[in-house]
């Protein structure tokens, strides 16, 4: 199926590029959260038309995810978990606690921008942790897991 991107795209592309993506992600991901239109002749005559509004927005968002990153940048999140003798967790600390823990912090973070390189984290310790938020806008902070021995 063509679309007609309507905000970047890692991987697949930036605002305005027409292109070809399989039927079922457009229907069940793209096209539903508006990221894409199908590029029928109407849509891109219309897309033209908003060109510069929609790119205003996008700029408008790169700008508020750089924000955001320079607060976050150096941030280090600290975790309490229960934790055995030897310091391994009883579970694990996955990407919503981490998400959770910053916006306890005050920072409006998604379940979706934590990438956890190596899995959950099961042990105490520090590790470092991305956050994606936008895709032009990637920050390091760092998680340290303390054990709560029971």
């Amino acid at each position: 199926m063509q679309v007609i991107l309507l905000e970047k795209v890692v991987n697949l592309g930036n605002l305005g590029d027409v292109v070809r993506v399989r039927d079922g992600y457009a229907r069940n991901y793209l096209i539903p959260q508006r990221i894409a239109r199908r590029a029928t002749e109407a849509a891109i005559k219309e897309f033209e038309a908003r060109r510069a509004e929609l790119e205003k927005a996008q700029a408008e968002k790169l700008a508020a995810a750089q924000a955001l990153g320079e607060k976050l940048s150096g941030f280090t999140l600290t975790l309490v978990e229960k934790a055995g003798v030897d310091g391994r967790l009883f579970g694990s600390v996955g990407t919503l606690d981490i998400a959770n823990g910053l916006v306890a912090a005050g920072f409006e973070v998604a379940k979706s921008q934590v990438r956890l390189p190596d899995g959950a984290l099961k042990a105490i310790g520090e590790y470092p942790v991305s956050i994606a938020l936008h895709p032009d806008v990637v920050v390091e902070i760092s998680v340290v897991v303390q054990g709560d021995v029971a």
